[in-house]
């Protein structure tokens, strides 16, 4: 029942992803998202600072590098903060999730799980997974 309750959770969450790719897509070129680059840049150093943070399931690892990667090369500076905020949730509850060894066996699905659908939902940006 909890590999379940998990997988559901992560699948929300990449939903969760998905969505938010396609809303920012819409709203860069809005003047006052282009008025608050400066306000974005000081939260994007702080995502930069938690990449050196491991889950210790490579499947989740490898999936964080690629979406930090994405964020910080090719998601306008506009929609980074957004971005970087859902990736420490995501990080947070992973971390959590890993250290419990009843759900750190379903993580690494979820984690998969979690790359395909980014995947998919970061093309727009032009990153490739």
């Amino acid at each position: 029942m909890l590999r379940k309750s998990l997988l559901v959770f992560f699948i929300l969450c990449a939903a969760i992803l998905i969505g938010c790719s396609k809303t920012e897509t819409g709203n860069s070129n809005t003047a006052a998202d282009n008025s608050n680059k400066s306000g974005t840049s000081t939260s994007g150093t702080a995502g930069t600072t938690s990449s050196g943070d491991k889950i210790g399931v490579p499947e989740c690892d490898d999936y964080i590098a690629k979406y930090e990667a994405c964020i910080s090369g090719k998601v306008p500076e506009a929609a980074r903060a957004q971005y970087q905020a859902s990736l420490k949730t995501m990080r947070d509850s992973w971390r959590q999730a890993a250290a419990n060894p009843q759900t750190r066996a379903a993580l690494a699905q979820g984690c998969k799980q979690a790359a395909d659908a980014a995947a998919t939902s970061m093309k727009s940006y032009g990153c490739t997974w």
